[in-house]
């Protein structure tokens, strides 16, 4: 139709845009395979994300280590202990520190004044002691290993020292203030009260103690100025007995435990022996 201004061209304008055709529907076969592919293809990704985050974490840690501080690491100074801190606070509550065997070593030390806790190896004949608790200053393997798979929490917290030359945990260094009460870490009887000779000079004594758990045995204390009323058959009991005070050792040696406390490293030393073997200094 031409008449007059209303006639429309209907012909189709050049270069418009078509349609796309549609797919048909994925049978349902085809469809359940595709969302399987789908999920492993998934679950990979899942997997890469995982082993490239351990992988970040590995090389951080090692960064760290490598660049850290060295041989001394820094440690956090707290504020000034409280006048309150000095004041005497009786017998420790029992608590297990460390084993062997069927034996149990309590902690000799009010738990208030602990500074810190660390083994290290003994002298000779010393035998391994099994900590309780967790490493605080472990490798870096064992930290990684730890962070992904878990485990090795736990209290007390303890540090792997350095020196000695018997096993690497048969030396208890137990951190305190000079002047700190130190109890029996087991019952038993005392079968020694022996002076410690360093230098030529006295520095208080050492204790050995016969475990009535383990009579084939012997626990050694020392760094300690012993209490005078003890005396070879007195009866002791664990976190009852008074054994004597803590000596301020770090004028006659290096004490490894300064380390990781705030102070000089001071500390009770427990070291276990078998009783037929056991040497007089």
């Amino acid at each position: 139709m031409d008449d007059g201004a209303l006639a429309l061209d209907l012909k189709p304008l050049e270069g418009s845009d078509t349609v796309t055709p549609m797919f048909p529907p994925l049978a349902p076969g085809r469809a359940t395979r595709v969302r399987r592919r789908q999920a492993v293809r998934e679950a990979r990704r899942r997997q890469l994300a995982v082993v490239v985050v351990i992988a970040v974490v590995a090389l951080v840690m090692l960064l760290v280590t490598a660049f850290g501080a060295g041989d001394h690491p820094a440690v956090a100074v707290s504020a000034p202990a409280s006048a309150a801190r000095l004041l005497p606070v009786g017998p420790p509550t029992p608590r297990v520190i460390a084993r062997i065997g069927p034996l149990h070593l309590e902690l000799p030390v009010n738990t208030t004044r602990v500074t810190a806790i660390g083994y290290a190896g003994g002298t000779a004949g010393a035998l391994a002691l099994t900590p309780v608790g967790s490493q605080k200053n472990e490798g870096l393997l064992k930290r990684l290993f730890h962070s992904v798979i878990g485990g090795g929490g736990g209290a007390p917290r303890w540090y792997q020292l350095s020196g000695g030359v018997g096993p690497p945990t048969s030396a208890l260094d137990v951190g305190a203030s000079p002047g700190t009460d130190v109890y029996s870490p087991v019952d038993g009887t005392i079968v020694g009260v022996q002076k410690v000779i360093l230098n030529g000079t006295k520095f208080g004594q050492r204790i050995d103690i016969q475990p009535t758990a383990a009579p084939s045995l012997v626990i050694s204390v020392s760094q300690l100025a012993g209490d005078p009323s003890l005396v070879v058959g007195s009866s002791v009991t664990a976190s009852g007995s008074k054994l004597g005070q803590v000596l301020d050792f770090s004028k006659v040696e290096k004490q490894g435990l300064a380390r990781y406390t705030n102070d000089a490293g001071n500390h009770v030393l427990l070291e276990v022996h078998p009783a037929a073997t056991l040497q007089v200094p």
